[in-house]
């Protein structure tokens, strides 16, 4: 077996952070863990038990490999198998780091659940070398529990019905808590052009509400009908991502909303100084915006007032949401079996939450060069390591949400896919490592078209994109 270089304190500090308990006897040999509500985390200590022995050495970085990893033959196997995990999933990241100090995510969560139900970790050839490496039945029911447990205490917004309620898909929330004076002015700023450098582009240029909180183009076009190198993501239901932008630079909506107006390629204004000039001779969006922020103008208060008024911009009530709280009439047999196959191919381990996705960063070539097989260059393409600058990070990209699919296209950070078909057939080669044939793919697709849902009481706009 490969061993992790663990101290024994080491080990107890990653059992804390795996469920990210709000208390925890930390001493070392002590298991006692307990969750927000106080109800006891039964089998905790035996789960975290089992990462650590079965899973930790191929998913963390920093491990030794085992004395046979030198052998001609099985050391190509081992070295494979060692880089392939640390793509799939880096626990040390998604189990340790990313749980200091909040819980384990969806995803991650997700994946772990499928690769158990599915019974495909260990792989074949890891447990042809390292015997004694496959899972008992007690340590999957005993993952699946702690995945249940996890699931209900941190993600559940208590809207599914019983049959529903362990679903990696949340139905969304009706609204979310804002401050609807601060929520009026940003939806004014959000479609004022003069945060642009020249007064032709504003924030719903990009993210046009009738056409699902994009523009259906491969580039956005900016001032002086620049183009940029990456496809706009939808502004609806944008308020769940964990981070924003397809590379995660920004923290939260109000960071992503500071980050255009100064883009030269996409609203070129030099600064908030030169913004707020032009704003502040409207008398009567300054005594409106004053109103609601009396310390005046500013950059931080501009983009307070957009984030603000982008959390209203969810959409509830589609059809699968009806599914998922007890409707069984809201989804045809095709539909519900679409949405099973969904689960099947894997798409449910990454496009998971509220918003069916914005939740995890995941490699475009994790299964297949994408970008070989693509051809071209963008410089888009480096994904999370433009903001990171880890090598490691080449290709990672946030999971697009899907929620109103069909009106967002075209697809991929890219831009290049044009139909839900041909997302779906990608998917499945490039993340998933499975050909999707094609009756699957209609399913899914026809699943994919239940998720358009209601903005404001009404149907969200847009034009539905081909099969």
């Amino acid at each position: 077996m490969m061993r992790p270089r663990f101290t024994a304190l080491a080990a107890s500090c990653m059992l804390v952070a795996t469920v990210g308990v709000a208390a925890v006897d930390t001493a070392v040999g002590s298991q006692k863990a307990v969750l927000p509500n106080s109800t006891p985390l039964a089998k905790f200590s035996k789960v975290s038990d089992i990462v650590v022995e079965k899973c930790m050495a191929c998913h963390s970085r920093g491990y030794d490999l085992p004395f046979y990893a030198m052998i001609p033959g099985i050391k190509g196997i081992i070295e494979k198998d060692y880089k392939d995990g640390l793509r799939a999933m880096d626990l040390n990241l998604e189990l340790v780091e990313a749980a200091k100090d909040k819980p384990i995510g969806e995803a991650t969560l997700a994946k772990m659940e499928w690769v158990i139900q599915n019974d495909t970790m260990p792989p074949a050839k890891f447990t042809a070398i390292h015997w004694g490496s496959k899972l008992p039945p007690a340590d999957k029911i005993a993952i699946l529990d702690w995945v249940k447990t996890s699931r209900a205490a941190h993600y559940a917004t208590g809207l599914a019905a019983p049959a529903h309620a362990n679903e990696p898909i949340q139905p969304l929330p009706a609204s979310l808590p804002v401050d609807s004076l601060k929520a009026a002015v940003g939806e004014l700023l959000f479609n004022d052009k003069r945060l642009s450098g020249d007064n032709t582009v504003a924030c719903a240029s990009c993210h046009a509400s009738e056409k699902g909180g994009t523009d259906n183009l491969r580039f956005s076009e900016g001032v002086r009908k620049q183009l940029g190198d990456i496809n706009a993501p939808t502004v609806f239901n944008a308020a769940f991502n964990v981070k924003q932008f397809w590379n995660g630079r920004a923290a939260d909506l109000q960071e992503q909303a500071g980050g255009p107006p100064m883009n030269p390629i996409e609203m070129d204004s030099k600064n908030w100084e030169e913004i707020i000039a032009k704003l502040a001779q409207d008398e009567g969006l300054t005594t409106t915006f004053t109103t609601v922020y009396p310390d005046g103008w500013s950059g931080d208060n501009i983009t307070n007032a957009i984030a603000e008024y982008e959390k209203t911009l969810i959409t509830p009530d589609s059809r699968f949401d009806k599914w998922l709280k007890g409707d069984a009439t809201a989804l045809t047999e095709t539909e519900v079996a679409g949405y099973q196959r969904f689960k099947a191919y894997r798409c449910s381990s990454c496009h998971v939450g509220k918003s069916v996705g914005g939740q995890s960063f995941e490699y475009m070539d994790l299964k297949k060069d994408y970008f070989a097989d693509r051809g071209g260059k963008l410089g888009s393409d480096e994904g999370l390591k433009a903001f990171t600058g880890k090598d490691e990070d080449l290709h990672r990209f946030k999971v697009p949400n899907l929620r109103n699919i069909e009106l967002t296209g075209p697809y991929m950070h890219d831009g290049t896919v044009t139909t839900l078909d041909d997302a779906v057939r990608i998917m499945g080669i490039y993340l998933s490592g499975m050909e999707i044939h094609q009756g699957d793919r209609d399913r899914i697709v026809s699943f994919l078209r239940t998720l358009t849902g209601e903005h404001e009481g009404k149907p969200l706009s847009g034009t539905v994109i081909p099969n």
